[in-house]
């Protein structure tokens, strides 16, 4: 009696005008990263962010999580290629992201803000629908090599209430038009449709003669990567540490 693998191979054979290799799984591809310009953290990811899916960077206030999403578009705009900032809270600041390195000409700032005759009229979700409207149409339209949802500054009962198939509408456009959609937050909302979760916070304030700020040190950790688990024996996930010099030094030293 004939074996399964003799069997897969008659049947492959007689598929093979009509099908071919109907029964072989498609070849693995090799994973598209980004570099975020920030060798800890490359190292870290093994490459950088993916390119053509959703990382999440998550974080409480000044724990590096917009450090490092203005270092990953600083990288991707000195190469010549457009990004959006869908800046939900109108937190962003151009001089700082412009002494960080991004290429303000190659950035599309997209703000969300409350119209002040309705403003007491407007709900707390208002901008943030405007911000997810935008980065929808943004994902759809296509072009843009990287796109940051800030949604740093939204209250977690307000990031949690975006739907799971918002997400995932997200992550099917990405994977089409090969962006990568890098999403800031106290902490992760798109659940399974996120394929890096990163979570940042700070380790040190560097000072020099006690009073001035010299330097930031930050901790990185993987929380949660598709498709790869923890080595074998190993508990805790990977951390990095990663330091930055504050933005107004930057610009000096430019």
């Amino acid at each position: 009696m004939p074996t399964a693998a003799v069997l897969r191979i008659e049947i492959e054979h007689s598929l093979a005008n009509r099908f071919p290799a109907a029964l072989s799984p498609a070849p693995r591809t090799i994973r598209e990263v980004a570099g975020t310009g920030i060798e800890a953290v490359d190292e870290l990811l093994e490459g950088g962010l993916p390119v053509g899916a959703i990382s999440e960077l998550t974080g409480a206030e000044s724990s590096g999580r917009t450090s490092l999403a203005l270092a990953f578009v600083a990288r991707r705009t000195k190469e010549g290629r457009v990004c959006a900032w869908v800046d939900v809270n109108d937190a962003f600041d151009p001089e700082s992201a412009a002494a960080n390195g991004v290429s303000l000409r190659q950035l599309l700032w997209v703000r969300c803000r409350y119209v002040k005759a309705a403003a007491k009229l407007e709900r707390p979700w208002a901008r943030l629908d405007q911000a997810l409207r935008s980065t929808d149409l943004l994902l759809q339209a296509g072009g843009f090599a990287a796109i940051v949802l800030d949604l740093g500054a939204t209250a977690c009962e307000h990031g949690n209430r975006i739907p799971a198939a918002m997400w995932f509408r997200f992550r099917q456009a990405a994977d089409r038009t090969r962006c990568s959609l890098v999403v800031l937050g106290r902490t992760a909302y798109a659940q399974s449709s996120a394929a890096v979760v990163l979570e940042c916070s700070m380790q040190q304030v560097k000072t020099a003669g006690g009073t001035v700020v010299s330097g930031l040190e930050y901790d990185v950790r993987r929380r949660r990567e598709r498709f790869k688990s923890l080595p074998q024996g190993q508990r805790k996930p990977p951390v990095s540490t990663w330091s930055v010099q504050p933005a107004w030094q930057a610009a000096r030293r430019a």
